[in-house]
Parts: C-alpha cells; sequence; structure tokens
C-alpha cells in the first residue's frame, strides 16, 4: 500500500513537472513568432494589455497640423493650434471623419489634438454612450471571472478539503496549478482575440470557465481538482489582457485611467460579492446529496454559463466594427485614437533587438518587482482570508458574511485613491501610502493572536491597502512607458512577471501554520516592502531623469519619427511622479 502510494504521489509530481516544461515550449514558441511579426497585428495586441497604457497629458510633439479651416483654403499647415481650431476633416470620398496629420514644425500638447466630432452629437455623448456599451459588460465579465477563480476559498471553509481528503500542501498545490496555464497563455489568447470578434472569443472562454467551474462541485479527488483548476487558469488566461486590450480599443489614454481603475476594482466587488453569495448557498448542504462547497462551484459556474450565453450579444467588439454606432461615430472613434496615439508604431514590427533593447533600461525592471511585490499579498487575502477569519470563532456561514465587508470597503478606498491620484496628477504618494496600510494590517495581525476584534480590523487594512495601490502602480508605470515598443515589452513583462507571484502566494499559508500563520504574514510584509522600495526606487529614478533632461539643451537634431521611436527615452519626454 505504501509503496503504491508513493508511486502515485512520484507519477502524479512527474506529470506536473512534464505539462510546466511543455507549456513553458509553447510560450517560448508564442513569443518567437510574436517577435518575428507572424501574427499580423501582434503590435496593436501590446502583449495582451498595452493598448490601454495611459502616457502623461503633457507630452509636447512637434508636428504639423491642418485646420478645417486650412482645408477649406488649402493653406499649409499652421504651426501651433489655439483651442478652438478644429483638427481633422470631413473627407468628401467616403463622408467619415478622419485626421490629418502632415510633418511640419511647430510645438503643440499632443493631447489636446481632436478631430472633428460628428455634427449630430458631442464628444461628451459619445463618451457616455460608449461607456454605457463598453465598461459595465467587462466588469461583470471579469467579476465573474475573478470570483469563479476564487470561490474556492469559500468551499474551503465548507469542508472541500475534508471531503476530498486532501492533506498536507494539496490544497495548496491545486491554487498553484491555475497560474500554469494563466501565465502562459495571455498573449496566444489575444492573438486569437484579435483574429476573433472579442464577443466570439471573451463570451466563449466565459461559457468555457462557467463549464469548468461546474465541474469543480463535481469532482471526488486531489486529481479532479487539479484537472479543473487547471483549464479553469486554461480559459480565464485571456480575460484580464483581453478586457483591457479592448478598453484600450476604445478610449485614449487620458480618458483610459478612470476607465482602467474601475475595471480592476471590480475584482474587490467579486471578493464582496463572493462571500455574500457563499453565506446563501452553503445552506443547500445536503440539498440532493450534496454538500454546499459543491452547490458554490455549481450554481456560480450556471451563473457564468448564463451570463455568457447573454455576453455573446452584448460584448462590444472594435470601434470599426460596432453596429451601434453610426458610420460618421465609428470613423471618428478611430481617428481621435489614431491622432491620439500616433501613427509611427505600426509602420514596422517589433524585432528581438527591440525586445531586448527595453530591458537595458532597469527603470523596466523596477515597475516589474513593483506589481510583483503586491500580487503576493494581494492573491494571499483572496484566497485565505475566509479561513483567517474562521480561525476567531466562526461557523462557515459567519465567516463568509465576515468576509464582506472588507472587500466593499476596499473597493470604496480604491475609487477614492484613483480620484485623487487622477485629481493632483500624481502617482508616488498614492502607491506608497495604500502599501503602509497593508503593512500595518499584516503588522496587527503577525503580532496579535488573541484579540479576534482587531485581527479582523487589520484584514480590512490589508485588503484596502493591497487593493488600492496595485492598479495605481500598473497605471504609474505604463502611462510612463512611450512609444509603441516599450510599451508592448515592458507591460508585458510587468504583468506576466507579477503573475509569477501568484504561485508564491498559494504557498504562504500552510495550514500547519494555523490559526497564527506567521510565515504567510511575514512573506506578505517582506513583499509589500519589496514593492515599497521599489516604488520609491523608480520614483527617484524618473525624479532624477526628469531634471537631467530639463537642463540638457533641446535636441533639434532627432526627426519627429526618432523621437516617437526612443518614446520615453526621448529628450523631450517627462515621466509622470
Amino acid at each position: 500500500m505504501v509503496s503504491s502510494y508513493l508511486l502515485e504521489k512520484q507519477l502524479n509530481i512527474s506529470l506536473i513537472f512534464y505539462l510546466f516544461f511543455f507549456l513553458l515550449l509553447v510560450h517560448i514558441l508564442t513569443l518567437h513568432f510574436a517577435v518575428f511579426g507572424l501574427y499580423k497585428g501582434v503590435l496593436s495586441i501590446g502583449f495582451g494589455i498595452s493598448s490601454c497604457i495611459l502616457l502623461p497629458r503633457k507630452r509636447n510633439i512637434k508636428m504639423g497640423l491642418f485646420s478645417s479651416k486650412d482645408k477649406e483654403t488649402g493653406s499649409s499647415p499652421q504651426p501651433s493650434l489655439s483651442e478652438d481650431q478644429e483638427v481633422g476633416f470631413k473627407s468628401e470620398s467616403n463622408n467619415s471623419y478622419v485626421p490629418n496629420i502632415p510633418a511640419g514644425q511647430g510645438q503643440i500638447d499632443f493631447d489636446e489634438l481632436h478631430v472633428v466630432c460628428p455634427p449630430h452629437t458631442t464628444e461628451a455623448k459619445l463618451m457616455r454612450k460608449i461607456d454605457l456599451r463598453v465598461i459595465p459588460f467587462l466588469c461583470i465579465l471579469y467579476l465573474l471571472a475573478f470570483l469563479d477563480r476564487v470561490n474556492i476559498a469559500n468551499a474551503k471553509s465548507f469542508k472541500l478539503a475534508t471531503d476530498l481528503d486532501l492533506t498536507g500542501t494539496e490544497y495548496n498545490t491545486a491554487l498553484t496549478i491555475f497560474f500554469v496555464p494563466y501565465v502562459f497563455f495571455e498573449i496566444p489568447s489575444n492573438i486569437l482575440m484579435k483574429r476573433l470578434n472579442p464577443n466570439i472569443w471573451l463570451s466563449s472562454l466565459m461559457f468555457l470557465f462557467g463549464v469548468v467551474s461546474i465541474c469543480q462541485g463535481l469532482v471526488q479527488n486531489f486529481g479532479g481538482l487539479l484537472a479543473t483548476r487547471f483549464f479553469l487558469g486554461l480559459f480565464e488566461a485571456g480575460m484580464f489582457p483581453g478586457c483591457f486590450y479592448l478598453i484600450g480599443m476604445w478610449y485614449k489614454r487620458s480618458e483610459a485611467q478612470r476607465r482602467y481603475s474601475f475595471f480592476f476594482s471590480s475584482t474587490t466587488l467579486a471578493g464582496a460579492f463572493g462571500g455574500l453569495l457563499a453565506s446563501a448557498i452553503g445552506k443547500m448542504d445536503g440539498v440532493r446529496g450534496h454538500s454546499g462547497w459543491r452547490w458554490i462551484f455549481i450554481l456560480e459556474g450556471l451563473l457564468t454559463c448564463v451570463v455568457a450565453l447573454a455576453f455573446f450579444f452584448l460584448i462590444p467588439s472594435f470601434p470599426e466594427d460596432a453596429k451601434w454606432l453610426t458610420p460618421d461615430e465609428r470613423a471618428y472613434v478611430k481617428a481621435r485614437l489614431q491622432v491620439d496615439q500616433g501613427r509611427s508604431a505600426a509602420e514596422r514590427k517589433i524585432t528581438v533587438k527591440d525586445a531586448l533593447r527595453v530591458f537595458k533600461d532597469y527603470k523596466v525592471i523596477l515597475g516589474g518587482f513593483m506589481y510583483f511585490g503586491m500580487i503576493i499579498p494581494a492573491y494571499g487575502y483572496a484566497f485565505f482570508a475566509p479561513g483567517i477569519i474562521s480561525t476567531f470563532g466562526y461557523t462557515p456561514i459567519q465567516t463568509q458574511l465576515h468576509s464582506v465587508p472588507p472587500w466593499a470597503c476596499a473597493f470604496a478606498f480604491a475609487m477614492f485613491i484613483a480620484f485623487f491620484s487622477d485629481f493632483t496628477r500624481h502617482r508616488f504618494a498614492f502607491t506608497v501610502a495604500p502599501i503602509c496600510v497593508a503593512i500595518t494590517g499584516f503588522s496587527i495581525l503577525l503580532t496579535i493572536h488573541d484579540n479576534s476584534k482587531l485581527q479582523y480590523v487589520a484584514l480590512f487594512l490589508v485588503a484596502m491597502g493591497a487593493y488600492s495601490a496595485m492598479p495605481v502602480i500598473v497605471c504609474w508605470f505604463n502611462m510612463n512607458l512611450g512609444g509603441h515598443h516599450r510599451r508592448s515589452v515592458g507591460t508585458a513583462w510587468q504583468v506576466g512577471f507579477g503573475n509569477v507571484g501568484g504561485i508564491i502566494a498559494t504557498y504562504a499559508f500552510l495550514a500547519k501554520d494555523a490559526p497564527e500563520y506567521k510565515m504567510g504574514y511575514g512573506i506578505c510584509l517582506g513583499f509589500l516592502c519589496l514593492s515599497a522600495a521599489s516604488c520609491l526606487a523608480y520614483f527617484l529614478a524618473v525624479l532624477l531623469e526628469n531634471r537631467q533632461r530639463d537642463r540638457r539643451p533641446r535636441d533639434l537634431g532627432l526627426s519627429e519619427y526618432e523621437k516617437t521611436e526612443l518614446g520615453d527615452l526621448s529628450p523631450d519626454y517627462r515621466y509622470q511622479l
């Protein structure tokens, strides 16, 4: 019996390692093809999420422009524009609005460029129309994806580990296997979404991970749980980058910040919603012979599948395919994005040399560690908060209900931080302050073990701090990456490297360490300090770079194309602090 058990364990471990190296090979080959441009449009995909990147608002670019008056008179482009001049013209051949941006002289504010809005509407009205058709559906989509990802933590409170006879670190291994396909299949997923329509691809993935979630409620052993968690990670891999990419296809950089923060904070709503739902579903324990934790997976999976069928018709496509916009509105949205993003990015495909050159900039490495340090406490809380709360002496139902308020407060605090970060146009203080809040929470949990009320308050601080700092860190780093190549590679690095932290998070809180979880709290504290130190180093780096460029005379020898190719390395570029 012992030898057969050990043999079975050895085979399971070998299978996992072979699977890991196979996925690594697939990832390398996919990246190789993407780098050499064998997939058309990979530049615009931006390694998954770079299309929503925001650059500093005050970016000065020399560019000649035709105003509407110039178009009528045939005069030369004006060197500068006043606020009341309209950029762009209405093409008589196709009756649509397009930008006209020839080369020339003159210095203008890049974000103030605009094209003529169709006469039957205004830009504000059109943006509200787009907001109502794009953001809510993507938020619901990712909310359900995150819910199906972390509801295993709620299920564990209802004796999942006992019923499946999970021992040792098997529960942690089930959490870890999710991240193997999740990390490696982000790029292939977005390539397929580019080839297909977003409504087809995203709704299909949503339906599939809903089916897998239902299957999680039917597993009978550790092997079945591993298999379902693997496929859940596979089908959810395209959700986060796909939604980011789609948001970037609709909004300019200066507009995407608030939408991005709201979308990102849907994870906190998922945590709150999941706790409420689990507390209600958990009362179905014994219904039709199924345990309460099984009904959590089954019913939440069914909800996802039903929503996915409706979202096939509701998820927005790309602007040029949006049937709910008039032809003039579609052309206007496309034109304003073309003006905002520039044209040179699409003139050549990314090369290996371009990708390697990005990593010569140490600020890019710092950006990865900023996010990496936050992922571990964030996922640590998401996966283990119900288990921590249960050590306070609550019943499973009470545990789920007590998990809701910290998530709700985290959402409100994240919105507060995002608003004031945008209002002040400053990032550093709004990353370090929430990190300090999370550090305070973990410090209380690490040192106090006999006061459940104070420990519960500490969980509020952890959730509020971790889930408020993360969106600001991502936006700050991405907005400071100029140039399509640097944005694509830099963003892929930050997100890909950061998600590796999810694997560490799954082994931070082990059953043998309950109820004090000193190792888990210590690990989270250490990585929060790493993130804070990386943010400080990045802040000092960009501050020093800005001051050096201010003292340096303007380089008039570089062409506009060369400056665009340099991106944020251009001498005219100023980083956001």
